[in-house]
């Protein structure tokens, strides 16, 4: 027995220090070689200042600017400590009247077309930074009047944004909503 308890203490200690200390400081020192952006949370900086990662939505409300999908995260959205959906099923009155709501409030918006599914649902996260192209497209409208801007423009950049699938095959077509509003505020700023 006692042979037993010496073996299960130094097999104890030596998966500790190789799983809880060698293989992280490895794995950690090989994100920071190699994807060093990545590993770090893909920071996008302005000015040296941090506004954001372009892996975490935010939320943007003005009319201004191209709004995220909904977020459940935290108690108000968009929180990365409290990153997840809202658990609310498909049947969940809750969960049907906020949809029906915010589809009410896009139809004024979109002019009687269809509103996309994805500017009314919350993501797994609830901190999803993309949308899709006809998420975007559907906005173009109200951000080039917001900015007084003829609409070709607004839809040039959103096609500018729109990111296509991964090597062609994985996921869908997407545009990330942080860096479409950076580049609408670099390429044609607010008029105060």
């Amino acid at each position: 027995m006692k042979k037993n308890l010496i073996t299960a203490f130094l097999y104890t200690g030596v998966t500790t220090v190789l799983l809880g200390v060698i293989y992280p400081l490895a794995v950690t020192g090989l994100g920071q070689l190699f994807f060093k952006d990545k590993a770090n949370g893909q920071l996008i900086t302005r000015g040296g200042v941090v506004v954001g990662s372009r892996l975490i939505a935010q939320p943007f409300t003005g009319a201004q600017y191209f709004h995220p999908r909904p977020s459940a995260a935290g108690a108000n959205g968009y929180d990365g400590g409290g990153s997840s959906g809202s658990n609310l099923g498909p049947t969940n009155r809750k969960l049907v009247d906020r949809v029906r709501s915010d589809v009410a409030a896009l139809q004024g918006e979109g002019g009687g077309r269809p509103v996309p599914i994805d500017l009314v649902t919350t993501s797994g996260s609830g901190l999803d930074p993309n949308i899709t192209p006809a998420a975007a497209q559907f906005q173009i409208a109200r951000v080039a009047r917001a900015r007084a801007l003829d609409e070709k423009r607004v839809a040039d950049l959103v096609e500018g944004h729109t990111e296509s699938r991964q090597w062609g095959i994985l996921g869908e077509p997407r545009v990330n909503v942080l860096e479409l509003n950076l580049a609408l505020d670099e390429k044609y700023p607010v008029r105060k």
